[in-house]
């Protein structure tokens, strides 16, 4: 490991199968953070692991479908049982499943979507704030511009995301006295394995100009910066890498 900015923190960062999640994870534990890694997919989770453990990191894994309390409830228990405090919780687990316009969306899959990307990181953050309100800490949730605003199609999406900035805002008003800031990050068009066909990194994506594609690794910096800023830092606040308005 290369560098000591998160020595003796706890990072529970969800998601960290893949993609963002996965990149942010390896990028704490560089800089000497342990990682608590939570996704759906174990195959994934311990791949992520290995890669810490052999670059002289630590980590511990914890599969876990987020949208499901029972099994929020359970991974909290098993946090508690090998951690006495989170000081990072990067809320990154989330995606695009209903993409059809209202009229036509299933309404299982309208839920689902708004679970995945909302329900999932209120019910992760009320389950770990207990963790982190005596010694203070960071909270980041992976936010999106469709959250700031409308447009035809992915409503469900839209939502969900929406749902995530006021979740930042309304609760960063709730535990500022606890020293706990929250923030959303933004990361624009990324290439990951959810919008594989759709995206290459370096160029646009097909619905903004503008915008330049990145990898997973381009968020790291400000995943990191809102990491390592002081208590008095920043909060309720939405930070972004895009090169549009939103």
């Amino acid at each position: 490991m290369s560098s000591d900015l998160l020595k003796d923190k706890t990072a529970l960062v969800t998601g960290s199968g893949r993609g963002i999640g996965k990149a942010v994870a390896l990028a704490f534990a560089k800089e000497g953070a342990k990682l608590v890694l939570i996704a759906r997919t174990d195959s994934q989770l311990q791949e992520t692991a290995k890669e810490i453990k052999d670059a002289g990191g630590e980590a511990i894994t914890i599969t876990a479908d987020l949208t499901d309390l029972n099994q929020v409830t359970q991974m909290t228990n098993q946090v508690r049982e090998q951690t006495a405090h989170i000081d990072i919780l990067f809320n990154n687990a989330g995606g695009g499943i209903e993409k059809n316009h209202v009229a036509e969306s299933d309404p299982e899959l309208w839920i689902k979507d708004v679970n995945v990307n909302l329900t999932s990181a209120y019910l992760v953050t009320h389950a770990i704030l207990p963790l982190m309100m005596e010694s203070g800490g960071k909270i980041i949730n992976v936010g999106s511009g469709m959250g700031h605003s409308p447009g035809a199609g992915s409503s469900a999406y839209h939502v969900g995301k929406a749902g995530m900035w006021m979740l930042t805002r309304c609760l960063a008003d709730e535990v500022w006295e606890h020293g706990i800031t929250v923030n959303e990050l933004i990361p624009g068009p990324v290439a990951t394995d959810l919008t594989a066909g759709r995206m290459s990194v370096g160029g646009p994506p097909p619905f903004a100009p503008s915008e330049y594609v990145k990898g997973p690794n381009d968020v790291v910096p400000l995943a990191m910066w809102l990491a390592t800023q002081p208590s008095h830092g920043p909060t309720a606040q939405s930070f972004s890498l895009t090169r549009r308005p939103i």
